[in-house]
């Protein structure tokens, strides 16, 4: 299990996007497979047509591609999107320092963060535990919202 002093986030480039589409593919598997909504190809394609390297890093744990996360600022909130870890990693705390670090940044702005979140995702409980609240929900997603300094 790595240590969380091993990791570090750079800023994306475009010859990170297959990377990221296939660990996308893997990380959100079981949660779309439970939905009924996993497509093989479909889960890679709409990763690559929506991303976007100048909001996006990836994370690098040992000097090795291990996930990525993006913060793509919108007028009224920051947008926590596409926050992937490699299964390997998890557990280690990696995923809630940078959480955390992010967070501070856009409590320094005084910006409120949000994001959605799958039906039934592990993921909603670091969330929660980082101060998001839900906003609303559908059959598939959970939309949540944290304030500055974590408040509602």
């Amino acid at each position: 299990m790595p240590s969380m002093a091993d990791w570090n986030i750079r800023p994306a480039s475009t010859s990170d996007v297959e990377a990221i589409a296939e660990l996308r593919a893997v990380v959100m598997r079981p949660d779309l497979e439970r939905l009924g909504r996993y497509d093989e190809q479909g889960v890679r394609q709409r990763f690559r047509d929506g991303f976007g390297a100048a909001h996006t890093w990836v994370i690098e744990v040992g000097d090795e591609f291990a996930g990525c996360v993006a913060l793509r600022p919108e007028e009224d909130a920051h947008w926590l999107e596409h926050f992937y870890l490699d299964p390997a990693m998890q557990g280690a705390g990696i995923g809630s320092a940078i959480l955390r670090e992010l967070l501070e940044r856009c409590d320094g702005e005084g910006a409120v963060v949000r994001l959605n979140v799958l039906q039934g995702s592990p993921a909603r409980r670091l969330y929660e535990r980082h101060g998001f609240r839900v906003e609303s929900e559908d059959a598939v997603d959970v939309f949540m919202a944290r304030g500055v300094h974590g408040e509602d």
